[in-house]
């Protein structure tokens, strides 16, 4: 049995923490918020085998060129001089070819397939009480180049195995007939499910703790010891904690974590937003709104609209034009569905942590005999939650691991 710190009290330190308990570790979560904030609870929710296609894909530096200077845009980056940011953007830039997105899609693929299978298994577990659903995900256009532009993500995703459908508007009302949408028609990804992200996080902190997991919240790291190749103890403002195996998890934050211990990693924040409306929509297949990148999800008793990409480095501002976006774009898809102006008040901000390539950062550092990352999963960190998790189990434990994680190497070259 070792002791093991996990820095980090989203989705992905919580998964970690079950499979390592389940293995028999000690386990201890130390969480700088107070654990019911940021992305792991503003996310869409999404189980999604279709997200085949990287977040480093051809066309994105001339999109993000072309937002620049619109704040309200799907992608938006706040021009600004920043070393790091530019280093990132340089990456970005390498790795948006179409060779790149070849070689990434089957990873992404089979990551986001093995991961919707571990959470079907979490639900079934008898103390595990939240909500999933598996009615797929539909790809809504209402124009002819965006159908053509995910044609080709159809084509991709069926050669993998996966089952998608091409509806037409009057099919897409059949399949859900308590509201109509303004849309040329849909593909129809019959691999995906979704979840209502707060229910899951509450109900595995409660299983965790009632496991032995030791939780603490605002517990933010201020240094980390080393001695030689290992980690020894990090210290919060109220304690010192000694570990045998250090796991960082903290998302957006983990490159200035790793830096405290002289290593580099190239990740940005890539901030979105969500409005919840409780309100009955009729909505009742999850939806990506494509023209708009807004993603829609019928949750245990409100509707959530989740989306916008911005680059603007680490901070909770939230930008009412970008929410503004999001109702906007709900009304032209959605025109029976009224947005209250509460519901936009009360909008919140979570970060993802975007790695250059669009691939998640799982594995070791060289530097240190006990250190593992998590990180760098971008919009696919809710999806990806139980494959990380228990792959960081599978390292610590020294078995070989279900995948080749060469390709997710937190020191890979981009």
């Amino acid at each position: 049995m070792k002791h093991c710190i996990i820095v980090g009290g989203g989705i992905i330190g919580m998964c970690t923490a079950y499979y390592l308990s389940k293995a028999g570790h000690q386990v201890t979560i130390l969480d700088q918020s107070e654990g019911q904030s940021g992305a792991s609870f503003v996310n869409a929710g999404y189980l999604t085998p279709s997200h085949i296609m990287p977040f480093a894909a051809p066309g994105m530096i001339s999109l993000g060129l072309k937002y620049m200077l619109s704040s309200s845009s799907p992608f938006y980056i706040k021009p600004r001089l920043n070393a790091d940011l530019l280093s990132w953007a340089w990456h970005f830039y390498k790795s948006s070819n179409a060779a790149h997105v070849k070689y990434a899609m089957p990873i992404i693929e089979r990551l986001n397939t093995a991961s919707s299978a571990l959470y079907h298994e979490l639900h079934r577990h008898h103390k595990l009480n939240f909500h999933l659903e598996k009615k797929g995900l539909l790809m809504a256009y209402q124009t002819q180049k965006a159908k053509d532009q995910e044609q080709e993500v159809v084509l991709a995703a069926k050669a993998m195995g996966l089952e998608v459908t091409s509806l037409n508007p009057e099919e897409v009302l059949r399949l859900q007939p308590e509201v109509d949408m303004d849309i040329l028609g849909a593909f129809h990804y019959h691999s995906d499910a979704h979840t209502t992200p707060h229910e899951f996080m509450a109900a595995m902190k409660s299983y965790l703790t009632e496991q032995g997991v030791v939780i603490h919240h605002h517990a933010q790291v201020l240094t980390v010891n080393t001695l030689g190749s290992t980690i020894t103890s990090i210290e919060t403002e109220a304690a010192q904690f000694f570990m045998d195996e250090l796991i960082i998890a903290t998302g957006v934050w983990t490159k200035s974590l790793l830096k405290k211990i002289g290593v580099g990693l190239s990740l940005e924040a890539g901030k979105g937003y969500r409005i919840d409306l409780s309100e009955p929509t009729g909505i009742s297949v999850p939806a990506i709104l494509m023209e708009s990148k807004v993603a829609v999800t019928p949750m245990n008793n409100f509707t959530r609209f989740a989306g916008t990409m911005e680059l603007s480095g680490i901070n909770t501002i939230v930008r009412k034009e970008r929410v503004e976006a999001i109702a906007s774009a709900a009304k032209r898809f959605y025109p029976s569905i009224e947005m209250p102006t509460n519901s936009k008040r009360e909008a919140a901000p979570g970060m993802r942590p975007l790695s250059p390539d669009g691939l998640p950062y799982i594995g070791r550092i060289d530097q240190y005999n006990n250190l593992v990352v998590a990180s760098g999963h971008g919009m696919m960190g809710w999806s990806l939650g139980p494959i990380t998790g228990k792959l960081c189990q599978q390292l610590i434990d020294g078995d070989n691991p279900d995948f080749d994680l060469a390709p997710l190497s937190p020191q890979r070259r981009f």
